[in-house]
């Protein structure tokens, strides 16, 4: 009896050091998808990507605002204006916040001013920069450069809404769904790599701040 009890405490101690998920839990494979859904997993973490490189507001606006002024994909001729105005407008606000620029100011307040060829235009007016220190965010060709690329990225994020493409393309060909499938990965393979070779240094409304 002795030895039957010792054996049992052996064994609750071995089954107490195992661990809770053991390796035999199994995980369903994933070979088997077809050409497709690799191509829209793809998209999917392309334009994850693509998002951090657009100003925050304007693409939390055109997320929140799209399922409503396209009625969830289900387009008439008024719900068509509408996202096209939600895009043009977009992807305005794009162009123009690569424009913008900030700076801390001597208490360490965050000011933010929109860059011009003479230097930078301190849009609220609290701190009036020197000559020297606008000069250095006047425009430049980079900036234009940047600015074209972000209305890419959001044209490849707007062409992955699928309440955007059912409202302009209720029903596409399967050209129609191949290119709207591999165009966002194709804008966002290219921008990415210009992004990296030619990046820029503002930090405008929307986009992260400088630590200095």
């Amino acid at each position: 009896m002795e030895i039957k009890a010792v054996d049992e405490e052996t064994q609750i101690r071995i089954e107490q050091k195992r661990p809770l998920l053991r390796e035999t839990t199994s995980i369903p494979s994933r070979d088997k998808r077809t050409l497709i859904q690799k191509a829209i997993s793809q998209t999917f973490q392309g334009t994850a990507h693509l998002a951090n490189l657009l100003p925050t507001g304007t693409v939390l606006a055109f997320q929140l605002l799209s399922p409503i002024f396209t009625n969830e994909g289900n387009c008439d001729s008024v719900s068509r204006y509408l996202a096209s105005a939600l895009v043009g407008f977009c992807g305005l606000s794009c162009f123009l916040m690569s424009f913008t620029d900030s700076f801390r100011d001597s208490q360490g307040n965050v000011c933010y001013g929109f860059a011009t060829f003479r230097g930078l235009w301190v849009i609220d007016g609290s701190v009036d920069l020197p000559d020297v220190a606008a000069a250095k965010y006047r425009v430049r060709f980079i900036d234009f450069l940047h600015a074209f690329m972000s209305i890419l990225v959001f044209c490849a994020v707007a062409l992955f809404d699928e309440n955007v493409v059912n409202c302009f393309y209720p029903s596409p060909s399967n050209a129609a769904k191949e290119i709207l499938t591999s165009l966002p990965v194709g804008i966002g393979v290219v921008c990415s790599m210009l992004f990296v070779l030619f990046p820029t240094r503002r930090h405008g409304i929307g986009f992260p701040i400088s630590a200095d």
